[in-house]
């Protein structure tokens, strides 16, 4: 019996894998509102991404995936959060205006390197500006795991893959000895 390992399915399922050019390059951003169409059909795929990569493989933690992991070098991202009922995010154009100064440190996944887990440290909580499909700017602030989502994803737009943030000795483990799959994250009171 022939084994996958998960980043060959990933790419199977059309993910971009570590070591692409495309996701070591800074995502260009949207010029809103006059490419609307040219966003939304990159947030389409995006989301038809995520739904085929959903069917094959559970997100206990939410799951994010951002147009540089679809092969597209544009500033989109969308998450889902982990809360299966709660509404997915569109982050275009999007950057941290207000990282938090208290930050924690979680075992962190990409869909690009999906062989190995890394612990990532990340503020705890984060502004974030994006860009609307008319060219307004909406403010939003995250907290916690969806913090760490997003984040993460932005950093894809910047071709930053997570790594990059672990600290320096620190290296990913193989997903073989992850043993945090089905769970979320643990966050101290």
């Amino acid at each position: 019996m022939t084994t996958v390992r998960p980043s060959e399915q990933m790419r199977d399922l059309g993910v971009v894998q570590h070591g692409a050019p495309v996701l070591a390059e800074v995502a260009r951003p949207f010029d809103l509102p006059a490419e609307k169409d040219t966003a939304e059909q990159t947030v389409e795929t995006l989301f038809a991404s995520m739904e085929r990569i959903a069917r094959v493989h559970p997100f206990a933690k939410g799951m994010g995936i951002a147009a540089p992991q679809v092969g597209i070098g544009r500033a989109a991202a969308v998450v889902q959060p982990a809360d299966p009922a709660a509404a997915a995010i569109v982050l275009l154009n999007p950057r941290i205006t207000a990282p938090s100064e208290e930050m924690d440190e979680q075992y962190e996944g990409c869909l690009s390197f999906f062989d190995v887990r890394g612990m990532v440290p990340r503020p705890l909580m984060i502004t974030v500006v994006t860009t609307e499909l008319d060219g307004s700017e909406v403010t939003t602030v995250y907290e916690r795991g969806l913090a760490r989502l997003v984040a993460h994803e932005i950093d894809h737009l910047d071709g930053l893959p997570c790594t990059a943030r672990m600290r320096p000795g620190v290296k990913p483990i193989p997903v073989e000895e992850y043993r945090q799959t089905g769970r979320a994250w643990a966050y101290g009171q």
